[in-house]
């Protein structure tokens, strides 16, 4: 059966996507035999969506036979990060949380069965620095902020268990949830106290704090903001000791935001 025009032009466009795509997994380049390779394609296919990239700017060509990522791909995404009227609403508040506490804090929104991180603000000072990125994903359920997030979209332990469709809570550190019971107890105690913590449980010796970024009574709030303190120099037991503090940091930011908008 021959394929439709419409069929092979989406065919053309999802490897355009695809190339770009894996171009960001390169932030030092790489070459047409690695894109091919990675991509399992021919490495003619990969060049002709690479011929695409470079006329659109969204590519560039370094030095010979070495492709990355091009400015005008950068320039849309940052000018777009910068329009987003949460990052002028958390940037100063995850600055003064990191500057007040000395460790890393973190902006992030659910989507799924992971968390995106929309923000991040290195400890400043500190020479560890933590592996999470501004785009990046962890499976909610070993997060705090997905923890926090999660408890206000699921209400009782059955719905956790279609949220969860019968797939494995992967574990990554001995201490990570893995039983449905275990997350849904952590969801109540979230939603009790209006934080949630994640103990060393995605990443070892990280531990961690979450609250949310509002919301408005009776509603669920856009994001959570959290702190995530390397546990031998900020046990957790201190981390949730400084909760009260850190949710007075966080309105009064939201409130000063609300204020001018």
């Amino acid at each position: 059966m021959m394929a439709t025009d419409e069929e092979t032009k989406l065919v053309g466009a999802d490897r355009v996507l695809a190339v770009l795509t894996e171009l960001a997994e390169h932030p030092q380049g790489a070459s047409l035999d690695e894109l091919a390779q990675s991509l399992h394609s021919s490495k003619s296919t990969v060049h002709r969506a690479l011929t695409a990239l470079r006329r659109a700017g969204l590519a560039s060509q370094v030095s010979r036979g070495i492709y990355i990522l091009g400015d005008e791909f950068l320039r849309l995404a940052f000018r777009n990060y910068a329009a987003r009227p949460e990052a002028v609403r958390v940037e100063p508040v995850l600055r003064e949380l990191a500057r007040t506490y000395g460790e890393t804090t973190h902006y992030a929104v659910l989507d799924g069965t992971d968390v995106v991180y929309r923000a991040k603000v290195d400890a400043p000072g500190g020479g560890v620095r933590l592996t999470s990125e501004i785009g990046g994903r962890n499976p909610a359920h070993r997060t705090a902020v997905g923890k926090l997030l999660l408890s206000y979209e699921i209400s009782s332990e059955r719905e956790l268990e279609r949220w969860i469709g019968g797939r494995a809570l992967e574990a990554r550190t001995p201490n990570s949830i893995t039983s449905a019971s275990e997350l849904w107890a952590q969801l109540e105690a979230a939603r009790k106290n209006g934080f949630a913590v994640d103990d060393q449980e995605n990443e070892p010796g990280v531990n961690c704090v979450a609250l949310p970024l509002g919301p408005e009574l009776g509603s669920s709030p856009a994001g959570a903001i959290s702190i995530s303190a390397l546990a031998f120099r900020t046990p957790l037991a201190e981390l949730v000791a400084a909760v009260p503090q850190i949710r007075q940091t966080i309105e009064a930011s939201a409130n000063s935001w609300d204020s001018v908008h």
